[in-house]
């Protein structure tokens, strides 16, 4: 009965997808779970080779990318939701119409319980906690004890591949059992001496006293210890050393693996994806790929959709770099602030449902680390006019301050500098409109094919 159902929720894609429609890329999925809600179920048991799961506020989507390539260079083709989509329809689209031995799940943090009970994973990859979607999410403490909770439940089971850094993901590790793995950046030279007044883990999860921090790469991510308990940052297996950060043209480091040490040449910015990839090459390893073999694969990596995908347009290279929450755009910030000459961006808030409709978070944001170097910016969007406000309090020239609410006449505007680099920081459903009218008009691929 399952393959009668799963034909026409196929079927149903092919015709979603001859109108041209983004609507293609989940819809499947939903149409089979109408049909079955336990299609994820016995689909994923026709997976031989088991399934792993990615989970993080931010980077989930590049991690698991970066572990396809991985696992693509070793010869092994996973089915694997490349669209984004990360819930329990994109999951169930994936495995509708791909085939493979194994599965590589990216997975929304709050739907990771539900989908592990499905699929019954032998790995679990936990990257990070930010706070991010309030009024969905609640606050990090809320997913961190839902997460332990799972750890619990899978001890013995799963194995568990946990950012020593964030001090809300190394505690899972009290729970998921002697099978762990731990990675994290050892560089002392990329951090910053204190937490940014955004950071979302100040606190011990096991005993609530407020944590010391050594040093802080991204957020809250870094090295910590309590003073009141003990407890202190797991040692990493897998660590990146000699950090080298260039703008965006991407980054080396040398990274320490119990088979020894590999260089790594990433051609994606910021401290953020050498985050991503310590976590794919520490998932690799996990799975029986050498760390050697998995860095011989990304050094060819490409950004996946909206994160650092860079798209020509006539004489403009157009670079989209999403930004949902205060940490995620910090680090976009840092990273252009690197850039050798003046920037022009577009910046597009929305607050659909999405998105969050709470868009508070820029407040948080560290706008003004950037403001001196910009030459122009347009705003757009939902909240295209509160976007405008922000920059201006972050001490932003305004007259290099554009507000063009409808979208398309946003980009045309912001294109107009004439030739060299645009930088586009949409949130996620600003990104999608963006994409699609990249699409309409300037040949860029349709986001469901990438």
């Amino acid at each position: 009965m399952i393959r009668l159902k799963a034909a026409v929720a196929r079927l149903l894609g092919r015709l979603i997808r001859l109108t041209g429609k983004g609507g293609g890329t989940t819809l499947p999925g939903r149409m089979l779970l109408k049909l079955d809600p336990n299609a994820v179920d016995k689909l994923g048991a026709r997976l031989s080779g088991g399934s792993t799961l990615i989970s993080a506020t931010n980077g989930k989507t590049t991690t698991a990318s970066m572990l396809a390539v991985i696992l693509e260079g070793a010869g092994r083709i996973p089915v694997h939701n490349r669209s984004g989509s990360n819930m329990n329809w994109g999951v169930a689209t994936a495995l509708l119409e791909q085939s493979g031995e194994e599965g590589l799940f990216e997975v929304d943090e709050a739907w990771l319980a539900e989908t592990a009970a499905r699929l019954d994973p032998h790995t679990i990859f936990l990257g990070n906690l930010f706070r991010d979607q309030l009024d969905r999410y609640g606050e990090t403490e809320t997913l961190a004890d839902a997460w332990l909770d799972l750890a619990r439940e899978r001890s013995g089971s799963t194995e568990f591949v946990l950012n020593a850094d964030d001090p809300l993901v190394a505690d899972i590790g009290r729970a998921s059992g002697p099978g762990t793995t731990y990675y994290g950046i050892e560089d002392r030279s990329p951090a910053v001496p204190e937490l940014q007044h955004a950071s979302d883990a100040k606190n011990c999860r096991v005993c609530g006293a407020e944590l010391t921090y050594e040093r802080a790469y991204v957020g809250h991510l870094g090295h910590y210890h309590c003073p009141s308990c003990g407890m202190e940052r797991p040692k990493p297996e897998v660590s990146a050393h000699d950090v080298a950060l260039d703008g965006m043209t991407g980054l080396s480091a040398r990274i320490e693996t119990p088979e020894g040490p590999v260089v790594l040449d990433l051609p994606l910015p910021g401290l953020y994806n050498l985050y991503n990839a310590l976590g794919a090459i520490a998932t690799a390893r996990v799975l029986g790929i050498d760390p050697e073999a998995a860095v011989e694969s990304l050094t060819s990596m490409k950004a996946v959709f909206g994160r650092v995908e860079r798209i020509q347009i006539d004489q403009t290279e157009l670079s989209i770099l999403l930004i949902k929450n205060p940490a995620g755009a910090n680090e976009v910030l840092r990273t252009l602030a690197l850039e050798r000459d003046p920037v022009d961006l577009w910046i597009g808030l929305n607050d659909r449902i999405a998105d969050g409709r709470d868009v508070s978070w820029i407040w948080d944001a560290d706008f003004e680390e950037l403001g001196d170097r910009v030459r122009s910016v347009v705003c757009t969007g939902t909240r295209a006019s509160e976007m405008a406000l922000r920059l201006k309090y972050a001490d932003w020239p305004a007259e290099r301050i554009t507000v063009v609410e409808k979208l398309d006449r946003s980009l045309e505007r912001a294109l107009e500098p004439g030739p060299g680099r645009l930088f586009a920081l949409p949130t996620y459903t600003a990104l999608l409109e963006l994409r699609q009218l990249l699409a309409e008009r300037h040949d860029a691929d349709r986001y469901w094919q990438v």
